[in-house]
């Protein structure tokens, strides 16, 4: 795979490619979800050397005060874009397998590794909701959970194929290719790396055996240790490893105190239909949105507060308390997040973790 080693930390960006980015909130520094934006993080993460950069594939928002998510680039043209603004951080797009045919997504990564002079890397997700499918009559009703693992599953194994043989032929329960051939392959050896995020029994299996690297969650430290250990061991049981990561929001301000003000400020923005939208999304009873949503609250994921001392201090003991071996960050504001990041904590993750 293209990780620098087995004992290196990833520490890479989760890209603002949908307006609002991960706070649900009318309080927060303006994210539009549009090109400039996404291209000056991505710039700044590439000069300041974080690992990767990723977008997420999203086509339905979630309405409110602030219509959250309504506005969202399409993940691999945006990273294709961003390939040929930058030079060395991993591009890592996302596909879902109900709505791209696996040689159209073979294709297309091919196409986008070669863009980028071999860093692309392919988040998967098996598509979990259902108005944002519906939309576009992308939505199979007959297909529950586990069916949509299945043909995630057997989609993976049609497009890994499609990258190393000169031509497929696969007969299957979703899909079917007589001597198809897909060239050019990928530049990436031996293939481009694969990521995903499940979080139920059969989507955390899937991830463990099919990707290079998962991103688990949790309530807490010890759910994510857990977590990243479960992993790992079925991983090996498979003959196989992985890396495991997880996400963090940054809220940075010259003091603690101050920081603690400005989640006060985001917090107190928070738009409460937007997050029943997403919750209900989720599959959250309807009776229980309202109780729901004031629980989760602005923020989409962990958050580390404080200075940049203090913030460095918390992002190195959630690595190491959840035996991770990366991280993807996310911030209110991604240039100035960025910025301070690679100036003033960046070089010490990099000298903790060497």
């Amino acid at each position: 795979m293209n990780w620098p080693s087995p004992h290196h930390k990833d520490f890479g960006v989760f890209l603002p490619v949908a307006n609002g980015g991960w706070i649900v909130s009318s309080t927060t520094p303006p994210l539009d979800g549009l090109y400039p934006q996404n291209r000056a993080a991505a710039v700044l993460a590439d000069e300041i050397g974080l690992d990767f950069i990723m977008s997420m594939a999203k086509f339905r928002g979630f309405g409110g005060a602030t219509d959250h998510w309504g506005t969202v680039l399409e993940s691999v043209t945006l990273m294709a874009g961003l390939a040929e603004a930058t030079r060395k951080v991993r591009i890592w797009a996302t596909l879902h397998p109900l709505l791209q045919n696996p040689a159209v997504a073979a294709k297309m990564i091919a196409t986008l590794d070669h863009i980028s002079g071999g860093r692309v890397g392919l988040n998967i997700v098996a598509g979990a909701y259902r108005e944002e499918f519906a939309q576009m009559s992308a939505w199979d009703e007959k297909l529950d959970h586990d069916d949509r693992y299945a043909l995630a599953e057997e989609w993976t194994h049609v497009v890994k194929r499609l990258w190393r043989e000169d031509r497929v032929s696969h007969h299957g329960r979703f899909f079917n290719l007589d001597d198809c051939q897909s060239d050019p392959k990928p530049l990436s050896r031996p293939r481009p790396d694969l990521i995903c995020a499940g979080s139920s029994a059969r989507g955390f299996a899937f991830a463990v055996a099919e990707a290079d690297a998962c991103f688990i969650g949790g309530a807490s430290t010890a759910d994510r240790r857990a977590a990243s250990r479960r992993a790992k061991t079925m991983a090996e049981g498979l003959g196989k490893s992985i890396r495991t990561y997880a996400m963090c929001t940054v809220v940075h301000a010259e003091t603690d105190a101050a920081a603690q003000a400005l989640v006060r400020v985001y917090a107190d923005g928070l738009d409460l239909d937007a997050v029943k939208a997403m919750l209900r999304s989720w599959g959250a009873p309807a009776d229980r949105l309202d109780a729901a949503a004031h629980q989760q609250g602005a923020f989409m994921t962990e958050t580390v507060v404080g200075s940049p001392a203090t913030c460095g201090d918390r992002i190195a003991s959630f690595v190491e308390d959840c035996e991770l071996d990366g991280l993807m960050l996310i911030f209110p504001d991604y240039v100035a997040g960025l910025t301070m990041f690679g100036a003033e904590i960046l070089p010490g993750l990099r000298q903790r973790f060497s």
